[in-house]
């Protein structure tokens, strides 16, 4: 870890972040290299070691700064008044739909992202994920106090899956249009929004019908 005050290791930090974030909105994983993410950033593209010492370390710490961004989103509609399971898919997918960095992120390999970080970085993750869980079971607690313990953990486990897929069902790259024209395939039409507003109610309604 490099010498300064831990205000000037932080600022580095989100520095390589945001760097790598505005990469990977134009480029896909690949192309987005630790030489790149380097030439991004105020200081020395060799310096970018003493943070982070691989790619996926700093692809891992921008998804887990995705989460952050998240739960706080999550948190702040937890206060909201309550409504019925198709009011609250609304807001839910509205606030989620904002988040495409992360769906593209979730749509990585994230196996790989963590076996190429250190266990103290994997750690700081996981500690993030855990945080967005127990925001968003608040979350349902706060508007669907009927659904107890075991509905929030079937709402959860169901999500968070799903979420997995949403961006490759609603970013098909014309090289993929073209693939699934010639195989007589129909392309996907849906958006974040549509696609997590529609699963979201569908899940609801059935856990509060006790299915």
């Amino acid at each position: 870890m490099p010498k300064g005050s831990e205000q000037l290791t932080k600022a580095r930090k989100d520095e390589i972040i945001s760097a790598c974030a505005r990469l990977y909105d134009v480029l896909p994983f690949k192309a987005v290299t630790l030489r790149k993410i380097g030439e991004n950033t105020t200081f020395s593209r060799t310096s970018v070691y003493n943070y982070f010492k691989t790619r996926e370390e700093i692809f891992l710490a921008l998804l887990q700064r995705e989460y952050e961004e998240w739960t706080a989103d999550i948190l702040a509609l937890a206060a909201q008044a309550r409504t019925d399971a198709d009011g609250f898919a609304e807001k839910f997918s509205a606030l989620t739909a904002r988040r495409s960095r992360m769906f593209k992120l979730l749509s990585l390999n994230i196996y790989d992202m963590e076996a190429g970080s250190r266990e103290e970085n994997l750690t700081q993750f996981k500690r993030a994920y855990k945080n967005a869980m127990l925001a968003l079971r608040s979350c349902l607690s706060a508007h669907f106090p009927q659904l107890g313990e075991r509905g929030e953990e079937r709402f959860v486990y169901a999500l968070y899956p799903f979420l997995f897929g949403v961006y490759p069902y609603t970013h098909a790259t014309e090289k993929q249009r073209r693939a699934m024209d010639a195989a007589g395939m129909q392309v996907p039409q849906f958006d974040e929004y549509e696609l997590t507003r529609s699963f979201t109610a569908a899940l609801l309604h059935g856990l509060l019908r006790g299915e």
